[in-house]
């Protein structure tokens, strides 16, 4: 009995002793990155568990990524469904200038100086300095958005939305060079890429007003639509226009174009000249500036391809003055001119030129500006210009105002609200179109 229990012992050793040996030879036979290697193995290693675990959170980081993306796509396009189609017909002149201490570390064109009379004697009888923000601005009118910055794009992303509520297809945005500015500013090229990219959402376009900078050329005129091309040309939402020959091309204003003589705009402008900025990779329209009636030859002479006419005030200019837009037109008909006439709301500028009462013409709760309008229409333009989107120094501004009292009492479009602009000019922007579309029949 003894020597049977011996023997059953000395079999178990034996047994296990050979599963150990079995089990040694098999993990030697198995490497530990071998495709093969066990489930339960791989989760126990460290590495790969926090590998797996990165790959899950940047997957879920993906796929949530997608989702805001989506959601955000979604509100948009409920957004843009609320407004009427951009008619891109209709421009509105944009300034991109305003600032103030939270995007900009001060105030900038709000605080705008209180300009003196050029007659001395005159000038005694005003007040001058410059207006403190954020109560006393410059302007007289008060903007429903406070005294914003320009590069907010949260502001960027209001105006936009104004912009599309009034049915405005282009913006015609104020520019200087890199690097310059107005007098009253600071530099505004830097901020163009932001524009673009918001106007884009709201499938709105950018055109180029460009000012009359510091030592303005045909040479460095040519540089600097070289650069705006170039930098911006390709972008959805740079403003092209197809011509009558076919031609998908830029269209510039040129503000106070009548500085330059029109020898001297026809070396960039004519065909015929040798610095021509024609038939090449920066040929574009070229849109003058009508002031006087003898600026119709000029600009004619100089090679423009049309004219506006800016001035919101009914009067205050030949181009600006209403009953001339027939002639305007005809003379556009007879030489192949693109004819932009430009209406305004109003005008009032006190609060920056408390001297020039006499330019002021009253809103009348919207009378003045459709009557404006209607007159821009009754003269079959090629596109409208307004005058303005935001020009709240010259009170030429259709952006929505709100009462406001404080040192001064400001103006606002009471009893009608806010938005009373926006609605006219989407009224009209739809006539104007139904028009179009007569006209080329």
């Amino acid at each position: 009995m003894a020597r049977f229990r011996r023997k059953s012992c000395i079999t178990l050793i034996a047994l296990v002793l050979l599963v150990l040996i079995i089990t040694v030879v098999l993990k030697a036979l198995t490497p530990e990155d071998s495709g093969f290697s066990s489930p339960v193995g791989a989760e126990l290693s460290p590495e790969r568990n926090n590998d797996n675990q990165i790959q899950r959170e940047n997957n879920n980081k993906a796929d949530q990524t997608k989702m805001n993306d989506s959601a955000q796509s979604d509100k948009l396009e409920a957004t843009l469904r609320r407004f009427p189609p951009p008619n891109y017909y209709v421009h509105a002149f944009y300034y991109g200038w305003y600032g103030n201490p939270k995007f900009d570390g001060k105030y900038i064109h709000w605080d705008h100086p209180q300009l003196p009379h050029w007659d001395t004697k005159v000038a005694q009888g005003y007040p001058q300095g410059r207006h403190v923000p954020p109560d006393d601005i410059g302007s007289n009118f008060y903007p429903s958005l406070g005294p914003y910055s320009s590069r907010d794009p949260s502001i960027i992303e209001s105006h936009m939305q104004q912009l599309r509520t009034a049915a405005i297809g282009v913006l015609a945005l104020s520019w200087y060079p890199p690097t310059m500015k107005d007098d009253n500013g600071e530099p505004v090229d830097d901020f163009v890429p932001l524009l673009l990219e918001v106007a884009h959402k709201y499938h709105v376009k950018v055109a180029f007003h460009i000012e009359p900078y510091k030592d303005r050329d045909e040479v460095n005129m040519f540089t600097n639509v070289k650069y705006i091309i170039e930098k911006y040309g390709e972008h959805p939402a740079f403003f092209k226009y197809r011509t009558n020959t076919g031609k998908l091309l830029p269209l510039f204003y040129v503000y106070d174009s009548y500085l330059l003589n029109s020898e001297q705009w026809a070396k960039l402008l004519k065909h015929t000249e040798s610095s021509s900025i024609r038939n090449g990779p920066y040929d574009a329209i070229f849109i003058a500036l009508l002031v006087e009636e003898k600026h119709k030859r000029d600009i004619l002479t100089a090679g423009f391809d049309g004219l506006y006419t800016y001035f919101a005030t009914n009067g205050f200019s030949y181009g600006s003055t209403q009953r001339n837009w027939d002639s305007v037109r005809a003379f556009c008909e007879d030489n192949n001119l693109i004819f932009i006439p430009s209406v305004g709301p109003g005008y009032i500028d006190t609060s920056i030129r408390p001297w020039n009462f006499q330019n002021t013409r009253n809103r009348i709760n919207g009378k003045y500006y459709e009557t404006s309008l209607s007159a821009a229409l009754q003269a079959r333009p090629d596109f409208i210009s307004i005058t303005s989107f935001n020009e709240w120094h010259e009170g030429s501004q259709i952006e929505m105002a709100i009462p406001k009292t404080a040192q001064t009492v400001y103006l606002d479009y009471l009893p009608n609200k806010p938005a009373i602009y926006l609605e006219i000019t989407r009224k009209w922007a739809a006539i104007f179109g139904g028009e179009r579309r007569k006209w080329q029949d």
